[in-house]
């Protein structure tokens, strides 16, 4: 650790009024002075893993983020070798077509128990919808059914679910609205979850990457499978569901989005927690669309999803006691880490969340927007 590197670090966090060993709950707790060049010489991917390591802490986290975020800090950071890599390998090599089930195998795959100690009673793992929901079950339900308004679910339509989970949204529509239901994951746990819990429902799960799907279908929904697309693929996929999409029918997309343009993810998310993600831009969907399909609506409630996943790390740390037989104290950090710093990314308005209403000839009349 060289004196430079710990100054500069002081120097640049305190433009985002976050002091080293502070009081406050952004503040940065130092436990071992190696940090600041861990930080300076591996950017987001050395402040992630000197966490995990136990070298910082924060008494929360999620401010720490906000701080850092709202006051651009990551704009000084220094690229590295990790960051150079993952955007040359954005470049050359369409690893989301290469490696479809990597994620599902690395994220989805590592543990029913985990999911089901942290989400809703429902499974979703997405946004809620907070405008008038006062518990977590509640946001998702709003959240499902605002889906299903969107499209105008009627009974008996036949629905394709495009990363379909542990098959909240089909199971919900299905009990509410008469529909029948066909998803789509990568998951292996996922699918064998949705299809042991359908309830002898109208539903159905199938373990395969979307590009093989075929079908006609009445509306098509995608939420919260977008961001392992990659920007490569965007096109391929709305090409898909324009074949597979009944001509009046509505394909809602559920995404998380970035204020820029990029073509790679975080470093340290994409290696330890969304291997191969990266989030879509408003000029990337523009250009994946056009010619296609109209877009008849775009609602961006993005500030709902730092309270979904301040009440996930709740949840998280409730079961904790349970989970620890099966998970060790690095996996602990790390999920917290994972949970916090992106509710402080959302609540810095860094990233997005959006609902996108797309049709393939435009709706006779005009669409009406649902909120």
């Amino acid at each position: 650790m060289s004196t430079t590197s710990e100054q500069f670090i002081t120097e640049l966090f305190a433009k985002g009024n976050i002091q080293i060993n502070g009081t406050r709950p952004q503040d940065f707790q130092v436990h071992d002075k190696r940090v600041f060049e861990r930080i300076l010489s591996h950017g987001s991917l050395g402040l992630g893993e000197s966490y995990m390591d136990g070298w910082w802490d924060a008494d929360r986290v999620d401010e720490f983020f906000f701080h850092m975020l709202r006051n651009d800090l990551y704009k000084a950071a220094k690229s590295d070798f990790a960051v150079m890599w993952r955007y040359l390998k954005g470049r050359l090599i369409n690893v989301q077509r290469m490696r479809a089930f990597e994620v599902g195998e690395k994220h989805y795959d590592i543990s029913n128990e985990l999911y089901e100690t942290m989400l809703d009673k429902r499974l979703t793992y997405s946004c809620g919808y907070w405008k008038e929901a006062k518990t977590l079950d509640e946001a998702q339900e709003a959240k499902l059914d605002l889906i299903c308004k969107k499209v105008g679910l009627q009974k008996d339509q036949h629905i394709l679910d495009i990363g379909s989970g542990w098959g909240s949204f089909l199971k919900f529509a299905a009990e509410k609205y008469g529909i029948q239901g066909t998803g789509v994951t990568v998951s292996k746990n996922q699918s064998d979850y949705f299809n042991a819990h359908r309830g002898g429902l109208p539903i159905e799960s199938t373990l395969t990457d979307w590009r093989e799907f075929t079908g006609t279908y009445d509306h098509v929904v995608s939420v919260g499978m977008f961001e392992h697309v990659g920007y490569k693929n965007y096109r391929a996929l709305l090409e898909k569901v324009y074949d597979i999409l009944n001509d009046d029918g509505y394909f809602l997309l559920h995404t998380i989005g970035s204020m820029s343009t990029r073509t790679s993810g975080d470093p340290w998310s994409d290696k330890y927690i969304f291997p191969n993600g990266m989030l879509p831009s408003v000029t990337q969907l523009g250009q994946a669309t056009e010619g296609m399909f109209v877009i008849e609506d775009w609602h961006n409630f993005g500030a709902d999803y730092d309270k979904t996943l301040l009440e996930w790390c709740n949840n998280f740390d409730a079961g904790w006691d349970n989970l620890k037989e099966t998970y060790d104290e690095r996996f602990y950090r790390m999920w917290k880490y994972y949970l916090l710093s992106f509710a402080g990314s959302f609540r810095a308005r860094h990233i997005q969340l959006w609902q996108i209403v797309l049709s393939k000839k435009g709706t006779v009349g005009g669409y009406s927007s649902v909120r």
